[in-house]
C-alpha cells in the first residue's frame, strides 16, 4: 500500500480577474476550486494511474468534510483524522496581469491530535510507501516528519520526501528512497548558485552521501534529472504544449515516478512516467488526468 501524509489540507480557490485593483471592489471572470495538498495530489494523480493509496492527514470543520468527500475516489482510502476545533484552510490564487496567492494557516493540531496520526504510521507494513510531502503546520513541532520515520525505521518501507530545506536535510539520516528537491532549493541547501547540469549532478550526489538513496531534481522548464542509487544519471525534457497551471506539477511528477517504479522496477521508466504526469498536469487547469498521461504516453513513444 501506499501511503501519503498532508499535514494541513487545503481547498484552494482560484479566481481569474482582468485586472486587480488594490482598495476596489473587483469582479472575477471565473473561479474554480481544487482540493489538494501535497499529499493528497500525490493520491490523486495515483488513483488516475490506477494504484490504490490511503490518504493521511487532518480534517477539521465543514471545510475538512468538503475535502473528504472533494477527493471521494474508490482507489483512495480517505483515512484523516477530524480535528476538535477550527477549520481546514481556504487557499486563495488571484490571477490577473500577475499571480497573488494567499495562503491560510489553517487549524490548531494539538499534540495528543498529532499522536493519533502516529499511531497510524504504526501500521504501515513491509514492502509498503510512503510520501512525507509539503511544509509543517505552525501548530505542529518541526521534527514531525522525523518521529513519523523513526516510528518505521526498523521495517522495508519505501519513503518519499517532498519537502523543503531542513525538513528534508533532517529526513536524510533515515535513507529515504526519493527524495525531490528543485534547482532552487539545491541552492539554499548548499548555499551556492546551482547553474549547470554538472552542478545539478554533483549536488544530487552529495545528498545520496548523506543518505538519499534516489535524487529526482526538478528543472521547470528544463525538465528534470535522476541520480538514481548506483550513481546512474537520467535526464527528462519537457513536452511541448500550452502551460496552463503549474500547481501540482512536482506533486505529479512524484506519484508519476512511485507508479512508474511501482509497475516496471525501472529507473529510467519511472522518470519518464513521472515527467509525463507532471507535464499533464502543466496543460490542464486540474491535476493530470489518465487521458492526458496516455496522450502524452503516445506522443513520447511515437
Amino acid at each position: 500500500m501506499i501511503y501519503t501524509v498532508t499535514l494541513n489540507p487545503s481547498i484552494d480557490y482560484v479566481v481569474k480577474l482582468d485586472k486587480l485593483v488594490s482598495g476596489m471592489t473587483n469582479r472575477t471572470t471565473s473561479e474554480e476550486y481544487y482540493f489538494g495538498g501535497k499529499g493528497i495530489n500525490v493520491s490523486c494523480v495515483l488513483a488516475e494511474l490506477d494504484l490504490n493509496s490511503t490518504a493521511y492527514g487532518f480534517i477539521a470543520g465543514f471545510t475538512g468534510e468538503a475535502i473528504k468527500n472533494g477527493i471521494r475516489n474508490d482507489k483512495i482510502i480517505t483515512d484523516f483524522i477530524r480535528l476538535d476545533s477550527g477549520i481546514s484552510r481556504v487557499n486563495i490564487k488571484i490571477k490577473a496581469e500577475q499571480e497573488t496567492e494567499i495562503n491560510a494557516q489553517g487549524p490548531h493540531i494539538s499534540e495528543q491530535e498529532l499522536e493519533k496520526l502516529l499511531q497510524k504510521i504504526d501500521r504501515i507494513e513491509d514492502g509498503d510507501t510512503l510520501v512525507l510531502a509539503g511544509s509543517i503546520p505552525n501548530s505542529m513541532p518541526n521534527d514531525v516528519y522525523e518521529r513519523m520515520m523513526e516510528r518505521i525505521s526498523h521495517k522495508e518501507v519505501r519513503i518519499v520526501v517532498d519537502t523543503t530545506r531542513k525538513l528534508l536535510l533532517n529526513s536524510l539520516k533515515y535513507k529515504p528512497f526519493l527524495i525531490k528537491p528543485n534547482r532552487q532549493e539545491l541552492s539554499e541547501i548548499f548555499e551556492t548558485e546551482v547553474k549547470t547540469e554538472d552542478d545539478i549532478e554533483k549536488y544530487a550526489k552529495e545528498l545520496q552521501k548523506m543518505g538519499a538513496k534516489n535524487v529526482l531534481v526538478s528543472l521547470g522548464g528544463d525538465g528534470a534529472m535522476l541520480i538514481d542509487e548506483t550513481g546512474q544519471k537520467y535526464k527528462a525534457g519537457v513536452l511541448k504544449g500550452k502551460v496552463i497551471n503549474t500547481v501540482g506539477s512536482g506533486d505529479s511528477m512524484v506519484a508519476g515516478f512511485i507508479a512508474g517504479y511501482e509497475k516496471e522496477h525501472s529507473y529510467a521508466y519511472a522518470l519518464k512516467l513521472g515527467s509525463v504526469c507532471g507535464n499533464a498536469t502543466a496543460f490542464l487547469s486540474g491535476l493530470a488526468t489518465k487521458t492526458k498521461i496516455n496522450e502524452l504516453l503516445e506522443k513520447i513513444s511515437t
